[in-house]
This record gives structure tokens, C-alpha cells and sequence, in this order.
């Protein structure tokens, strides 16, 4: 249990998360992850690297209960600089990170998934961020880089989710295949990008992020203070507690 890396082939660095049951990452999760990821980029013999996960989906985001069982705020902020490290640690990686997405990829996941170079799902894989569900707001910064503004703000304010195909048809996953296939389809396409001379791979990656049009860095840690925000009013306790349901609420601003 935990994150591990392993060297599958020259050139390729695979970092696997496994937190069962569902891929809820604890505070020294998302900072293990972020390790590994930095580690396995900063290797002059890597190439490219593959993020993956065990069990039954991609990723759940931030360990809820571990929010729960803390009376102060320790736990918040150290998950919301968990995140923003780990986040970071994938778009910064100084090669291109496939993530190979099966299952669940929500909250946190679209967090890596968004800020990955290329994405490889399979036919279960959904995503989307039910962040108003648990009395949290982020990440939309890299929901918004997975799928048009307006369908972003559909699916954020919905929480709903949307599915490997539907993201294939907008051009922000590579290849959706059977959950049997994931990972060899992910390494088929890290062994190409791995064929690459390793200091040209590294300055396209560079020089890409160079032209990106967002910051993600500062979108994000905007965002992550209206979290705290929501926090410290104290709705986002009683969010979380009913996963989004407030019984009497109704239409009621609270």
C-alpha cells in the first residue's frame, strides 16, 4: 500500500498508487506522490513517465475521513498543500507523464489527470469533480483542461461526471481501451516517447509549459483559499458530513 516505482522498461518510469479501497489519498499520500514523480523526472535516464493506480479506479481525491476525524484545521491544509505539490510535481515533471486512468478519477485525480501531459483511459474510467458535494471547491482549473469552459461549469456545479468516450470526443484523452489493455497501452505509448533523445524531451516539455495560457500553479492556490473560506464559515463541515445533502435547506443561501 502506498506509492511505489518501478522500472518497466529503459526510459520509462511507471509510479503507482495503491490506497485501498477506492484511492483516497491520505496527507502523506499526495506528498509521497509528489516525491515520486519529481524523482522519476529529475532520473537523466528517464524519459517519460506512467501514472498509475491499483484497485478499483484512477483516484478519489483527498481522504475524507481523515478531514473528518480532525477537530482543527490541520488536516485541510495539509491536504490542500498535499495536492498542490503533487498536482505541480506532474506538471512540472521535467519529462511527460502518461496517466493511465481506469475506473474512478475524481476530486483530486482530475488534479493529476488535468495537469498530466497524455492520458490513456479505460472504458469504466469516468471523471469529474463532486468537490460541492464534500464541502470543497478546486480543481477546476484542471477540469477546465479536459473539457470546454461550459461544459466545466456544468459538470463542477453538477458534480456530475463524464466518461472516457466523452473526453476522447474532445480531444483530451489519447486512446480509451478495454481495463485489461490500460497499462500496456500506456507503456506503448511511453516506449515511443522514451525513443526521443532524452535532452530534446525534456526541452519540449519545458518549452510547452513555457506557452501555456494558465498558470495552473496560481489558478489552483486561488482557488484552494475559497476552500478554506468555506471551511472556516463552517458550511463545508456540514457538507461534508451528508456527502452534499442538507436536509430542510432546500433553495435556502447558507
Amino acid at each position: 500500500m502506498g506509492v511505489s516505482t518501478t522500472g518497466p522498461e529503459k526510459g520509462i518510469s511507471l509510479v503507482t498508487v495503491d490506497f485501498p479501497p477506492v484511492n483516497a489519498l491520505p496527507v502523506h499520500g499526495w506528498y509521497e506522490l509528489a516525491d515520486a514523480v519529481r524523482t522519476a523526472g529529475r532520473d537523466p535516464g528517464i524519459r517519460c513517465v506512467v501514472l498509475a493506480a491499483e484497485g478499483r479506479g484512477f483516484n478519489a481525491g483527498v481522504d475524507i475521513k481523515e478531514l473528518q476525524r480532525d477537530p482543527g484545521h490541520g488536516s485541510l491544509l495539509g491536504a490542500n498543500r498535499g495536492c498542490y505539490e503533487a498536482f505541480a510535481a506532474v506538471y512540472e515533471c521535467e519529462v511527460p507523464v502518461v496517466a493511465a486512468v481506469q475506473g474512478h478519477c475524481l476530486g483530486g485525480g482530475i488534479g493529476l489527470v488535468g495537469n498530466a501531459d497524455v492520458v490513456v483511459a479505460s472504458e469504466d474510467a469516468t471523471f469529474g469533480l463532486p468537490e460541492l458535494d464534500r464541502g470543497a471547491l478546486g480543481a477546476a482549473t484542471h477540469l477546465a483542461r479536459l473539457v470546454p469552459q461550459h461544459l466545466m461549469r456544468a459538470l463542477y456545479y453538477t458534480s456530475r461526471t463524464a466518461t472516457a468516450r466523452e473526453l476522447l470526443a474532445h480531444g483530451s484523452v489519447w486512446k480509451v481501451v478495454g481495463k485489461a489493455e490500460l497499462l500496456a497501452s500506456a507503456l506503448e505509448l511511453a516506449r515511443e516517447i522514451a525513443r526521443k533523445n532524452g535532452s530534446l524531451i525534456r526541452l519540449a516539455k519545458a518549452a510547452i509549459n513555457g506557452i501555456d495560457p494558465v498558470d495552473v500553479r496560481r489558478s489552483y492556490r486561488f482557488e484552494q483559499g475559497f476552500t478554506f473560506e468555506a471551511n472556516l464559515s463552517g458550511v463545508a463541515d456540514r457538507i461534508r458530513d451528508t456527502f452534499g445533502e442538507e436536509p430542510g435547506k432546500g433553495n435556502e443561501r447558507a
